[in-house]
């Protein structure tokens, strides 16, 4: 039986940047992985094929340059699905290269199969032929989550499907009704309403995306309705069911709205929230505790009720981000090693790839008014920016939140083209403890988006000043 000093289990973005980490540190290190290959549900089934899709459709129907070149302006008339997973194959590929690479490099060995533990510091890997018994002395746990898939929505992968299943569609619906307005069912509502697909989007609450900033979600809001988006919110499905066309025979989807309402399309993406899988792993041998979803609770170090056990990741709930799940694992093996650490959470920026795409650091304006802090907004659109101008945006924007008194940047807000790239100047600023003066004093590159800063920057100042 092999000892390992950590021991990971799943190889998605959390259980990758924890066993490197751990590897780094000089510790021996396994990672165990039940699917067939690494990564984890953000290469093959999540992040990765989502933004390839995205990225083909709005190539392929010349999204990105329509407020330049008009309407009409589309590369290709007739985009089959072969084309959207073509480029989505090509980056998963390459992933499971550079994931593999990167644990040869560092001696992390990898073991197929399926954990299950059966002590506080042994763990049984099942797998068809055989079965491997190791023990380690901490474990990280980063197994990720799967759609919900409750038993009263009649999925078929045909005409209802999960996320997972919209990426195997035969072929393009004319009509799509989207149950869940978080990120996963905006950002394809998005991206199916670019292909031409009718969409409707069904949310429960006043708003899509809860946690932003209002006024970006409104925006946001505005922009999916000019694309032929149909938003119903406040909202909630009673019953979802397949139904005959009277005018041509075909096949439907009805979806029956608690206020009454039926609506119908060929097909319906069920988006409402993701289910761990932590009954999966014996965590009842080791008195690891979890919730009715089948996700772990952990303190700020991340560890579980069992101090030697860690989780994190999707499997821990909110953000369920690939780029935070990153950071928390790499967090739980430094405090596991007891190794200095400077991180800071409430920095970590939230980036969603809806069209446009949108991103956050820091707090919102509803947030700063509820706990009572003294702010300003100073806003950029970039109409008044060359470069937005240049590339054809003319609904993006850039909002920067000020302390009224110290001057310090509390949160930044973006929607537009380059979103989740241009976050991270105001990540940075924020970090440091940076003012907006930094902003207004500094010089950027003409023309550029990074000009936004400075204008939104003035636009704040002004106002501080009662200008």
């Amino acid at each position: 039986m092999k000892h390992y000093d950590c021991a990971v289990v799943g190889s998605g973005p959390a259980g990758q940047r924890a066993a490197i980490q751990a590897a780094k540190l000089g510790k021996s290190v396994c990672v165990i992985e039940k699917s067939p290959f690494v990564g984890g549900v953000m290469v093959n089934t999540g992040t990765i094929p989502s933004k390839a899709l995205r990225e083909a459709v709005m190539h392929l129907t010349g999204s990105q340059n329509r407020g330049l070149y008009g309407r009409n302006n589309k590369l290709k008339r007739d985009i089959t699905i072969a084309d959207l997973a073509a480029v989505s194959q090509n980056v998963i590929r390459n992933e499971w290269n550079v994931i593999q690479d990167a644990f040869d490099r560092n001696n992390v060995e990898l073991i197929w199969g399926k954990a299950r533990f059966e002590g506080p510091n042994l763990c049984v890997i099942e797998r068809e032929v055989d079965n491997e018994m190791i023990t380690a002395d901490t474990f990280v746990l980063g197994v990720g989550t799967r759609p919900a898939r409750p038993a009263n929505i009649p999925f078929d992968n045909q005409f209802v499907f999960c996320s997972d299943g919209l990426l195997k569609l035969e072929s393009i619906p004319k009509s799509m009704i989207v149950v869940g307005g978080g990120v996963i069912g905006t950002e394809y509502a998005c991206t199916m309403a670019a292909l031409g697909v009718r969409v409707t989007l069904i949310e429960g609450r006043n708003q899509v995306l809860g946690f932003l900033d209002s006024e970006i979600s409104e925006s946001l809001q505005y922009h999916m309705r000019k694309t032929g988006v149909t938003l119903r919110l406040n909202e909630k499905v009673e019953k979802i069911v397949t139904v005959t066309s009277e005018r041509d025979g075909r096949t439907l989807v009805q979806a029956t709205l608690e206020s009454g309402k039926n609506l119908n399309a060929e097909t319906l993406l069920y988006a409402v929230g993701r289910q761990g899988i932590c009954g999966e792993l014996g965590l009842d041998n080791v008195g690891v505790s979890f919730d009715d979803r089948e996700r772990l609770e952990v303190n700020e170090n991340y560890q579980t009720n069992v101090e030697h056990i860690y989780a994190v990741g999707d499997i821990i709930g909110f953000p369920a981000l690939a780029s935070t799940a990153m950071e928390q694992g790499r967090i739980a093996v430094c405090h596991a090693y007891d190794q200095p650490i400077h991180s800071m959470p409430e920095l970590f920026p939230f980036g969603v790839f809806t069209i446009p795409e949108l991103s956050m650091v820091g707090k919102t304006e509803q947030q700063l008014t509820k706990e009572g802090i003294p702010y300003e907004a100073g806003i950029a659109r970039y109409s008044v920016v060359a470069r937005g101008q240049l590339l054809g945006d003319a609904i993006g924007m850039l909002k920067l939140l000020i302390h009224q008194e110290t001057r310090k940047i509390v949160g930044v807000h973006c929607l537009g083209t380059g979103a989740t790239e241009l976050i991270h100047i105001g990540q940075a600023v924020m970090a440091l403890e940076g003012t907006v003066d930094y902003f207004i004093h500094n010089v950027f590159n003409y023309p550029t988006l990074a000009e936004a800063y400075k204008i939104a920057a003035l636009n704040g100042s002004n106002k501080l000043a009662n200008v």
